[in-house]
Parts: C-alpha cells; structure tokens; sequence
C-alpha cells in the first residue's frame, strides 16, 4: 500500500478539517453561507487530492473495491460542495425559472439543501470503507 508523505497528510488533514468546520458553521451561522461554502468545497477538494494519492498496489479484490468506494464518497463530497455553493449563489436558479415549467418547484426540489444528503452518503460510505479497509489489510497481513 503506497503511503502518503508527511505534507501529504497534512494536508489531508487539513482538507478534512475544512470540510467539517465549513458544513457546521454553514448550518450553525445563518446569516453569513458564502465563505463556508467556500471553505467546505476547498476543503473537500483537498481531501479527494489527497487521498487519491493514496493508492493500493496489492492484489486483493476487495481493498480494490473497497479503495473505489472511498473515490465514490470523495465524488459525492466534492458535489455536496459544489450544491452548498449553489445554495449560497443561486447560480443555477435562472436557468431553472427560464427552461423549466415549474422552474421555481424544480429548483427547490432539486437543489436547495441537498447537499446534506450527499455528504451524509459520503460520511457513510467513507467510513464503512476505512473499518473494512483496515479490517481487510490487518487480514492479509496475518496470512503474511
């Protein structure tokens, strides 16, 4: 298993940091949404970076499926930042009022706060994927 240097840790550390200190002052801070969202998309970013820097070259299948699904959570955190920042913008709500029939209904059904239900799936799947991953590297180190 390739490991991540010390900076490159760092810095997925402080990815990490900036999502969760993004997503609560996002929900805890009403009035001010715009730089958290900010920070929290940084900060997902980062953290994909870094971990898709860390790579598995091992032949066991299920670390391999395991390590995709971790790449699957990042995919879903960067779109939670991604929505959190559309929530704060609203970038995407005259294309919704101008091509839809329902423009304003779609947009609030589509997009507003759903960024909580992609980065719930991605916490999940993050760590369901980090316990079996270290279950399963634990495993195969005993047959060595």
């Amino acid at each position: 298993m390739k490991k991540l240097t010390p900076l490159q840790r760092m810095l997925l550390m402080a990815g990490a940091f900036m999502m969760v200190v993004g997503a609560i002052a996002y929900i805890a801070i009403d009035s001010v949404h715009v730089p958290f969202s900010i920070i929290f998309l940084i900060g997902a970013c980062l953290y994909t970076a870094m971990q898709c820097q860390q790579s598995y070259e091992g032949t066991n299948i299920v670390i391999r499926r395991l390590y995709r699904q971790l790449m699957i959570s990042d995919v879903l955190f960067i779109l939670a930042g991604l929505l959190m920042v559309e929530n704060s913008f609203n970038f995407l709500l005259p294309t919704f009022i101008k091509y839809l029939r329902h423009g304003l209904n779609s947009y609030l059904m589509f997009i507003v706060n759903k960024w909580i239900l992609l980065l719930l799936i991605g916490a999940l799947l993050q760590m369901y994927c980090v316990i079996r991953i270290s279950n399963e590297l634990e495993k195969e180190a005993k047959k060595l």
